[in-house]
């Protein structure tokens, strides 16, 4: 399984703090920096589940595992799962869905995940639930 985030990084952002949001949401990545006209984008690439364990918790910590279960089994695609987070809520140690474009002026952090079998990977990562509490298949 793998994970990329892309966040665009504008004139008026620090990139440390672009990369410290992204950090907030994906666990051990690598990143890299890609130059462009009007902003750069930091990318982030990260291996297997370990990836995506700060995600895992949070989905439990903001007690959101219905959304977040709505919203990547929305952005299933064959094999990836691609959903948007909002950069200024990431930041914050937070989480909070977000469009693809105009929802935030600094737009938001775009996560693409390839699984061998994303609807597996949605059960694990955000389980259905009764009552608000997690249910196993």
């Amino acid at each position: 399984m793998e994970v990329r985030a892309e966040a665009y990084v504008y004139p008026t952002e620090e990139l440390d703090e672009v990369r410290k949001a992204v950090e907030n949401v994906i666990a051990n990545a690598e990143y890299e920096v890609v130059e462009g006209d009007e902003a750069s984008v930091l990318v982030a690439k990260a291996r297997g589940r370990e990836a995506l364990s700060k995600l895992y918790n949070l989905f439990r910590q903001e007690r959101i595992l219905d959304a977040a279960r709505k919203m990547l089994t929305k952005g299933v695609s064959g094999n990836k799962i691609v959903f948007y987070l909002n950069k200024q809520v990431a930041y914050a140690g937070h989480i909070s869905f977000s469009m693809p474009k105009r929802e935030s002026p600094l737009g938001p952090i775009k996560v693409e995940i390839t699984a061998e079998d994303p609807y597996e990977l949605i059960d694990w990562l955000a389980p259905y639930t009764i009552d608000g509490k997690p249910v196993t298949k």
